[in-house]
């Protein structure tokens, strides 16, 4: 994260709890107009609050409004004890009338600290927000029929990628949820969509789904998959190893790792997997 990266407070200005495992979130802020795109897949960091806290502290600026250092290395320099939890989300949607951003928190019961923040949040709490930025917008490949694959960390993504399919591209859905309960609507694709539901209380899985979808992804000439991080890596093999697709023609993200969290240091082959994207985006 660099000084490019906008940082502000955002306010709370509404819950909605749209599944039993899932809070929709508004927040508001006087720089949110200046910050979101019309575009999908907006990813942003979220600063919470630390145990003792009603609002994170963020790193403060120098006179001139900037930082003495990188942000992330300021971030870093506050006492760990005070300094915020940093998690990733998708925004899901924004509404310049009401200047009110959406963002779904999954919620996993006595969980990590942005589940917990999520099962009590407020109308009026104060969270920090770094992001987002156009930098890191990846294009999605052109594509006749596309797939869409994730777990619930990834819907909120998925839905505003189907809003912005464009009316040549079919779009082919996998979702991962916990059971039927979780399902939600999803936004129809201009070009059209065939959901599919995974429930994991009926032991199904999103890597076996997939593989075993036969007809069913034929004429698929590209994909977009994200989630826990194993279950990427091993639907992108799928995908290109056995299903032939071109790398190029496969976006992939691991949003979460299962055993780890955002605050644990990368693994070697999370690092791996990190170059290789970057190779495919040169």
């Amino acid at each position: 994260m660099s000084q490019a990266l906008p940082v502000t407070y955002v306010r709370v200005t509404d819950v909605e709890r749209i599944t039993p495992g899932t809070a929709r979130i508004g927040f508001t802020a006087d720089e949110l107009p200046g910050l979101l795109e019309d575009r999908p897949d907006q990813q942003v960091k979220l600063c919470l609050p630390r145990a003792g806290q009603t609002v994170p502290r963020l790193p403060e600026r120098d006179a001139d409004d900037s930082y003495g250092m990188r942000w992330y290395e300021a971030y870093l320099a506050i006492p760990e004890a005070e300094r915020p939890w940093m998690r990733g989300f998708t925004v899901r949607s924004y509404d310049r009338e009401r200047n009110v951003m959406t963002v779904d928190f999954v919620l996993h019961g006595e969980g990590g600290p942005a589940s917990r923040w999520g099962a009590d949040a407020r109308v009026g709490d104060v969270l920090g927000m770094v992001g987002p930025s156009s930098l890191y917008a990846r294009p999605l490949p052109a594509a006749r029929r596309m797939l869409l694959a994730g777990d619930e960390s990834a819907l909120p993504a998925i839905a505003t990628l189907l809003e912005a399919l464009p009316a040549g591209t079919g779009a082919v859905v996998y979702a991962e949820v916990a059971d039927a309960a979780e399902e939600r609507a999803l936004p129809p694709a201009a070009g059209g969509a065939e959901v599919h539901w995974v429930h994991r209380d009926g032991g199904g899985s999103l890597v076996a789904a997939v593989r075993e979808a036969g007809p069913d992804l034929d004429g698929v000439d590209a994909a977009w998959v994200a989630g826990e991080a194993s279950a990427v890596r091993a639907l992108r093999r799928h995908l290109v190893d056995e299903r032939k697709l071109p790398k190029a023609a496969v976006e992939f993200s691991g949003y979460w790792r299962r055993s780890l969290t955002q605050d644990d240091a990368p693994t070697e082959e999370d690092l791996a997997w990190a170059a290789e994207r970057a190779a495919d985006a040169s």
